[in-house]
């Protein structure tokens, strides 16, 4: 089975050694990031990717998440508990601003935990990226009251968040999309279309799911210009902000996804869904962009993520692997040789090693 260590000796060189952390002492956050700190922080946070995550990496790529008759989705077994440990360490809001209840970390903390996380667990790491792309981008262009209502509850793990872009019907082109909003007399609008390939549109770990959906509203431009963001939790809150009355949103399908089984990718239905703008009319790709800039440095850290691992059980195998007949004669005589070519992984107790 693949084993992940988390380098926390590496990157602690890195910053004080290459760096230099001090130089940005003057920056927000950096000032109670000292290199101690960010050891204790990032020991603490390699020990749960190393201790938890990583067992649950292959079950969550056998078991996959399962979706219901009822539309609702289960994770894999043993992802609901890690989620909750994962909130309740703080660990999804440490570069969250203190007013919403995060510890106002650097930002450079919260990548260097997503890498460890990605190391670990991919497609368990995605349901913390996702909530705080949404996080960053409610905190820019959201209103007051919506930043009261949904970004303590993301920050503290309570509730997640993902972002709905993507139609059967167009991909990268999102001037294409059909998704809509009718506005209402109250001030919210509903939503109805369908959004695919939605990471973590549908599960079981959070009280609620924060959706950022882009739709055009009636009568809006055509193209890219016409397009606006709107904030549609699964849940609607009541008045003293706990999950109330289902909305109408659901996931149609899970998508096929190499890799990520444990992560709920999904096709998600809006059907009249209420949903309130965030920003301005018409400026929704803006606002959204913050979401989808917080990504696209997460698929960065994917990437080495994946790489960190990947090296890290190349060198263990290439290490343990005995190949080819030793000059100095048999190695270990009493096993026979032609185990080598069984295809079972290479131990060191077991390996021929002729």
């Amino acid at each position: 089975m693949p084993t992940y260590k988390a380098p926390v000796d590496d990157v602690m060189f890195l910053i004080e050694d290459v760096f230099h952390l001090e130089r940005y002492a003057n920056l927000p956050g950096f000032a109670d990031a000292s290199p101690d700190v960010i050891a204790a922080v990032l020991g603490e946070a390699g020990k749960f990717c190393e201790q938890v995550l990583t067992p649950l990496n292959r079950i969550g790529d056998r078991d996959g998440c399962r979706r219901h008759d009822d539309g609702r989705v289960t994770t894999p077994p043993g992802f609901r508990e890690a989620f909750r440990d994962l909130a309740a360490g703080g660990w999804i809001g440490m570069s969250a601003p203190v007013e919403f209840g995060g510890q106002g970390l650097p930002g450079m903390m919260t990548e260097i935990v997503l890498e460890f996380l990605g190391s670990a667990n991919m497609a368990f790491a995605m349901y913390a990226g996702l909530t705080q792309g949404a996080i960053a981008a409610l905190i820019a262009h959201g209103s007051a009251e919506q930043k009261a209502i949904y970004v303590p509850k993301m920050v503290g793990g309570q509730w997640t968040g993902t972002m709905n872009l993507t139609e059967p019907h167009c991909g990268t082109d999102l001037g294409l999309l059909r998704t809509k909003a009718v506005a209402q007399a109250d001030g919210h609008y509903t939503i109805t279309g369908t959004k695919i390939f939605i990471s973590a549109g549908e599960h079981d770990l959070s009280d609620n799911i924060v959706h950022l959906v882009l739709a055009r509203i009636e009568g809006a431009p055509a193209g890219v210009k016409g397009i606006s963001l709107f904030v549609v939790p699964k849940l609607l809150p009541n008045p003293d902000g706990a999950p109330g009355r289902p909305n109408s949103v659901s996931c149609g399908a899970i998508e096929e996804k190499m890799g990520i089984h444990g992560n709920s990718t999904c096709v998600m239905n809006f059907d009249g869904a209420i949903g309130w703008l965030v920003g301005e009319p018409h400026r929704g790709l803006n606002a959204m962009f913050t979401m989808m800039n917080s990504a696209r440095l997460g698929v960065g850290v994917q990437g080495l993520a994946i790489s960190e691992v990947a090296y890290q059980n190349a060198v263990t195998y290439a290490k343990e692997r005995l190949q080819g007949r030793a000059l100095t004669g048999p190695k270990y005589p009493q096993q026979p040789a032609h185990h080598r070519s069984s295809g079972h992984p290479p131990h060191l107790d077991d390996d021929p090693g002729v």
